[in-house]
C-alpha cells in the first residue's frame, strides 16, 4: 500500500502536464465551416474567448465562447474576424509540444498542473485497489484464478479484473479531473465552477451520470491492463534471462535477479515499453472517453449529440468525420505520459514490495 501511494504521488506530479495536453487535444474537434449565431448549443470547444473577442462581439458579456467562421466578416467586420481567428489559433493545438507551449504562454504555467488534486485523489486509492488486487489475484492461494487460469493468460485476466474494480471506484473523480483539464480559462476558480457543473448534471440527469463514460473507460482500461501486464511480465522475464550469463562472472542467480538495481532496471524498462505499446493500441477508446466526459450540455437536446451514442457508433462517427487521425488524436501525449507513468509506478511498487519482504524476513530471523 505504501509503495503504491508513493508511486502514485511521483507519477501524478511528473506526468500531469502531459495529461492536460492529451485531454485538450482529444477534446478538440474540427470547427464547423459554416457560420452560426451564438446559440451556444453545439459550439466547438476549441473556440475560446479573450478580452478582445468579448469586447468586439458582446459588450459586458462574460460568455466563454466566441464565433469565428469564414463568413463572419460579412456581418462583424475585418477587425472582429481577425480577433476571433487569432483567439481560435491560440486555443488550437497541433502537437504535444505546441500544446505545452501555448498553455504555458496563454494560460500560465500552473495550468499545466490543473486537476492535480483530483488526480492525486483518484490515483492513490485507484492504484492501491489496482496493484493490490492484481497481486492478490496472481499470488494468493484463495484467488479464484488459482489453478483455473494458465500462467500464460494469468496476467491478462488478473489485470483486466483489477482494472474493472479500480475504474468503478474512481470514475466520478476522473470525470471531475477531465473536465477541469479540458476547461480553457485562466480564471482561478476552475474547481468550483467544475463542481457546480457536476452538481447541475446530477440534478438534471441523476447520480448515475457521474459514471458517464464508464463503458468507454472499460473499453480503454481493460484491454490496456491486459496488454500491459502481459507485456510487462513477458518483458521482465526476457530481461532476467538476458542477465543469467552474468552467473559465469561469479554472480549467483539470486544476486543477478534479486538485487535492488536489477529489480529497478527490469521493472522500469519492461513497464515503460509495455505501457507505451498498450497506450498506443487503446488510444481510440481514450479519445472516445475524453470526448464523452467533456460534454457539458444537458437536457433533451443532449440526447442527439454523437457523444451520447454507444461506444462503437461513437467511434465510427469520429472515424467518418475526422478519419483515422481523429481516433488517434493525442496519441503522442498519451504515450509520453503513460510510458514514464507506468515505469515509475511499477518500479516504485516492485522496489517497495521487495523492501517489505526483506524487512519481514529480517524480523522473522530475529524472533527467538
Amino acid at each position: 500500500m505504501a509503495s503504491a501511494t508513493i508511486g502514485s504521488v511521483l507519477t501524478s506530479l511528473l506526468v500531469t502536464p502531459l495529461d492536460v495536453v492529451r485531454v485538450r487535444l482529444q477534446a478538440q474537434q474540427s470547427p464547423s465551416p459554416a457560420a452560426r449565431l451564438p446559440s451556444f448549443v453545439q459550439l466547438p470547444p476549441n473556440l475560446g474567448v479573450s478580452a478582445c473577442c468579448r469586447e468586439v462581439f458582446w459588450v459586458q458579456n462574460q460568455s466563454q465562447f466566441c464565433v469565428a467562421a469564414p463568413t463572419s466578416a460579412s456581418f462583424m467586420g475585418d477587425v472582429a474576424s481577425d480577433c476571433a481567428a487569432e483567439e481560435t489559433q491560440r486555443r488550437t493545438f497541433n502537437t504535444t509540444i505546441d500544446g505545452l507551449r501555448k498553455i504555458a504562454r496563454n494560460e500560465g504555467l500552473s495550468t499545466l498542473w490543473r486537476g492535480l488534486s483530483p488526480t492525486l485523489a483518484m490515483a492513490v486509492p485507484g492504484n492501491i485497489v489496482y496493484f493490490a488486487g492484481y497481486d492478490w489475484l496472481r499470488t494468493s492461494a484463495r484467488s479464484p484464478m488459482n489453478g483455473r487460469v494458465s500462467d500464460m493468460y494469468a496476467p491478462l485476466v488478473a489485470g483486466s479484473v483489477a482494472r474493472v474494480v479500480a475504474a468503478v471506484v474512481v470514475s466520478p473523480i476522473e470525470m471531475l479531473r477531465t473536465r477541469m483539464q479540458a476547461a480553457q480559462t485562466t480564471e482561478k476558480n476552475v474547481l468550483r465552477a467544475t463542481l457546480g457543473g457536476l452538481r447541475e448534471m446530477v440534478t438534471t440527469q441523476g447520480y448515475h451520470s457521474l459514471w458517464r463514460g464508464l463503458t468507454l473507460t472499460f473499453w480503454r482500461d481493460v484491454p490496456f491492463s491486459a496488454l500491459y501486464w502481459w507485456g510487462y511480465e513477458y518483458g521482465r522475464e526476457r530481461l532476467r534471462e538476458a542477465r543469467r550469463p552474468l552467473q559465469g562472472l561469479g554472480i549467483t542467480a539470486d544476486q543477478a535477479e534479486l538485487s535492488h538495481s536489477a529489480v529497478l532496471v527490469d521493472s522500469f524498462t519492461a513497464g515503460a515499453a509495455s505501457g507505451a505499446i498498450a497506450a498506443l493500441v487503446t488510444t481510440p477508446f481514450d479519445v472516445g472517453k475524453t470526448r464523452q466526459q467533456t460534454v457539458l450540455y444537458s437536457g433533451a437536446k443532449a440526447k442527439n449529440l454523437p457523444e451520447n451514442q454507444l461506444m462503437p457508433k461513437f467511434l465510427w462517427h469520429i472515424y467518418k468525420t475526422e478519419g483515422v487521425s481523429g481516433l488517434f488524436k493525442g496519441w503522442s501525449a498519451r504515450c509520453l505520459k503513460v510510458a514514464p507513468a507506468c515505469a515509475i509506478m511499477i518500479s516504485s511498487y516492485e522496489i517497495g514490495k521487495k523492501m517489505a519482504v526483506m524487512v519481514n524476513e529480517r524480523r522473522d530471523d530475529e524472533l527467538p
